[in-house]
């Protein structure tokens, strides 16, 4: 009988655990707290009895992703980590420090299915899911190798969140749990391009974490376009699944609306997606296209940026643009992928 990881253990399926080795369940708590403090070995769970560690090395092991590759951007301190999971597939995690602590882009997915036109993660389709221990293994690995904690988790890297439902609950749970990384749901934003199934059933969860949209059009015929998810969702229907989700957390939704040159950047379509959100309790995200190798389409210009952000607050609608970070080593939004891979 193989040994079992504990990495992904709920409080419950550890007591339990525990209890068939006729321990108490108190140390359920003890010993998660050191799996997320990023401790693998049990010897060094320095509050645990001698005969308990002997116990827990011959039935048990914690499983840990190993850093493969990391990349410093000389732009910023952005960290690009390229993970190694236990299969021999690999994901990539991003680190990104400003004034207020770090934040964690973290992938949700190996690869991704949604096929958007401008996003790198998508190249090569979708392998498999990752369990909610392996997403929470990129957050420690990131404190762990920065020896500086996390204080925000984005889930923005390979993969669409929604389609992996249950692993990202239970992720979102872990993160926010006092046992483990203590992250107020208020810091912790989960990105989908607009999987609506998914956005009703965590809208119901009463989890007021923040939903980030990944919009990119104002309308229908450019959405399909450039996310062929929108022909199954299209934009009305995604809307009212967002005005759910508004009244059911009491949370406003950010928009992430890529700014693509002369497809979805005229004052024209700024104009159309300021009616479309006016009613909205929203925030707009635009972001400057990032440079993804094969893809022949090309940032706004910088001008054009602000022209669309200005018709979009002069509406009412709060806008902000995105700081980019990484970008020089393909850590900025939509240049994650399963680089080494395809390589």
């Amino acid at each position: 009988m193989g040994k079992t990881n504990l990495k992904g253990c709920t409080l419950t399926q550890m007591e339990e655990f525990l209890k068939q080795m006729d321990e108490p369940a108190y140390r359920a708590k003890q010993i998660i707290k050191w799996i997320y403090k990023g401790q693998t070995e049990f010897e060094k769970m320095t509050d645990l009895p001698k005969d308990l560690i002997v116990k827990l090395k011959d039935r048990a092991y914690i499983s840990m992703i190993n850093i493969y590759k990391k990349h410093e951007s000389t732009l910023d301190e952005t960290v690009k980590y390229v993970f190694l999971l236990e299969d021999g597939n690999m994901v990539e995690s991003v680190k990104m420090k400003y004034s207020f602590g770090n934040t964690a882009c973290i992938s949700s997915q190996v690869g991704c299915a949604m096929g958007c036109t401008f996003c790198a993660s998508t190249e090569g389709g979708m392998v498999r899911n990752l369990s909610w221990g392996e997403m929470a293994d990129e957050v420690i690995a990131i404190e762990k190798d920065s020896n500086e904690k996390v204080s925000r988790v984005v889930v923005m890297g390979s993969g669409e969140p929604l389609l992996n439902y249950d692993q990202i609950v239970q992720f979102i749970k872990v993160m926010n749990s006092s046992l483990a990384f203590n992250i107020s749901c208020r810091r912790l934003t989960v990105s989908t391009c607009g999987i609506i199934p998914g956005i009703i059933r965590l809208a119901d969860e009463g989890m007021p974490i923040t939903l980030a949209v990944s919009l990119h059009a104002p309308n229908d015929a450019i959405r399909n376009d450039l996310m062929p998810i929108n022909k199954l969702y299209p934009i009305l229907q995604l809307l009212d699944a967002c005005k759910y989700y508004i009244i059911k957390t009491k949370r406003r939704i950010t928009f992430e609306y890529a700014l693509i040159s002369k497809i979805n950047d005229s004052e024209k379509c700024a104009r159309e997606l300021s009616n479309l959100l006016k009613d909205l309790l929203c925030h707009v995200n635009l972001i400057p296209l990032n440079p993804v190798e094969g893809k022949q389409i090309e940032r706004s210009t910088s001008s054009q940026i602000r022209r669309f952000e200005k018709i979009l607050m002069d509406s009412g609608i709060s806008t902000t643009i995105r700081r980019e970070m990484g970008s020089d080593i393909e850590a900025a939004c939509g240049q994650l992928r399963r680089s080494l891979l395809m390589r």
